[in-house]
């Protein structure tokens, strides 16, 4: 199991945060070799299942994850979104929060366990590192383009 915390303070609202990092399609855009199908479309909600497919031809795999809680920011109160992975190869969760930062800013925290099934646990600390790594970058570019 992996456990991973990613924070940025962007110089956004909080609404505006929060609108570019739960734009589900667009993480497929930020992160490589994936793309990203939300069912039902848009607005998301509790009960949300988004499909990320990542891989290259046959060693893709899909990571379904559930919304289970869905409370944007309201009135300059914090927002979280809470996803549960469904899928075959990888389980956990993930938690995406905005909250307010210093000088109107937004604080953002991204939360995430990770469970591979039938990795042996030795490859926790890879598997660890690559993550923070693309999911930071990813993060990054979500908030940087509208």
């Amino acid at each position: 199991m992996v456990n991973i915390l990613i924070e940025r303070t962007a110089p956004l609202p909080l609404d505006e945060a929060w609108r570019r990092i739960t734009r589900w399609r667009r993480h497929g855009e930020a992160v490589p070799f994936t793309t990203v199908e939300v069912v039902p479309p848009e607005p998301t909600h509790r009960g949300t299942v988004v499909v990320a497919r990542s891989g290259i031809g046959p060693l893709s795999f899909d990571d379904p994850m559930e919304v289970t809680v869905w409370q944007p920011p309201r009135d300059g109160a914090p927002g979280m979104c809470r996803l549960e992975k469904r899928g075959r190869v990888v389980l956990g969760w993930a938690e995406l929060e905005v909250r307010p930062g210093p000088g109107g800013r937004s604080r953002v925290v991204w939360r995430e366990e990770i469970r591979v099934r039938r990795l042996p646990s030795f490859v926790d600390g890879l598997v660890g590192r690559s993550s923070r790594y693309v999911f930071g970058r990813a993060l990054n570019r979500l908030l940087r383009s509208p």
